[in-house]
């Protein structure tokens, strides 16, 4: 998903292409899925749209959904329906975030074995975190079974004290993925549709949703603001011996 603004970056570039160790946010995310196996990617585009076009037109294994409006991250995944169904409707699918360039090869593998092993309908990677604030908590039931996501801003004061957060990896059969997009609404607090509320859809289908706590601590940090640009740089800084990424050759997984 790259189609969001940003408007706290305080600037007019689409939020993922905002440089972290001198690359696009979203350029790290997209390496990233390719080292662990992904043979083509849909950037969900919005916002600055060609400039993201532009940054990948030299990459034939990239295709291009638009959304517009931007009415949540539900409906930007739905946007990318033409390219999945009906023809690949069997087949699995990452759906990530591209302001997220911590993001790790690694993880992604042991989300889609976890996913895979288990045989899911939707699988996702969550973390447990000191800082919570404004990520999704991991309700579970007296059993330590996942329940559903709940948003930050329609979470109740119990729920926001879960420290077990989701830090939007998820993995997906594709047509369990889009039919349960088609029902997803917008009743909360944002007004939109939420690709989180497709977990909670499917277990009351009775299907299989499988959790894997695979996301390290240190690697829980989207960017929406000039200084979580500036961490995360840092981050990865220390990560590479050179500024220039070579994700694909596992040099950085």
């Amino acid at each position: 998903m790259a189609a969001g603004k940003g408007t706290r970056m305080k600037s007019d570039l689409p939020k993922v292409m905002h440089e972290a160790c001198g690359h696009p946010m979203v350029r790290w995310v997209v390496d990233a899925a390719k080292a662990a196996g992904v043979d083509s990617t849909t950037l969900i585009i919005g916002h600055g749209a060609e400039l993201v076009r532009t940054a990948f037109d030299q990459d034939a294994s990239i295709r291009f959904a638009m959304q517009l409006p931007q009415l949540g991250t539900g409906h930007a995944v739905d946007q990318a329906r033409p390219h999945f169904m009906p023809a690949r409707a069997n087949d699995d699918v990452f759906v990530l975030c591209g302001d997220g360039p911590l993001i790790r090869p690694r993880t992604l593998t042991t989300l889609l074995e976890t996913h895979r092993r288990s045989g899911a309908s939707a699988t996702l990677a969550t973390s447990v975190i000191d800082e919570p604030t404004g990520y999704g908590r991991i309700e579970r039931d007296a059993k330590g079974d996942f329940l559903r996501i709940v948003e930050q801003k329609d979470a109740s004061p119990e729920q926001l004290r879960i420290r077990e957060v989701n830090p939007s990896y998820y993995c997906f059969r594709v047509g369990d993925l889009f039919n349960a997009l088609s029902r997803v609404d917008n009743k909360n607090a944002s007004g939109e549709y939420y690709i989180t509320d497709v977990f909670e859809l499917l277990l009351k289908e009775g299907k299989r949703v499988a959790v894997v706590d695979a996301v390290p601590a240190e690697d829980v940090l989207s960017v929406n603001t000039p200084e979580q640009l500036a961490e995360v740089d840092r981050i990865l800084l220390g990560r590479t011996p050179a500024v220039a990424p070579d994700i694909a050759r596992g040099r950085y997984a």
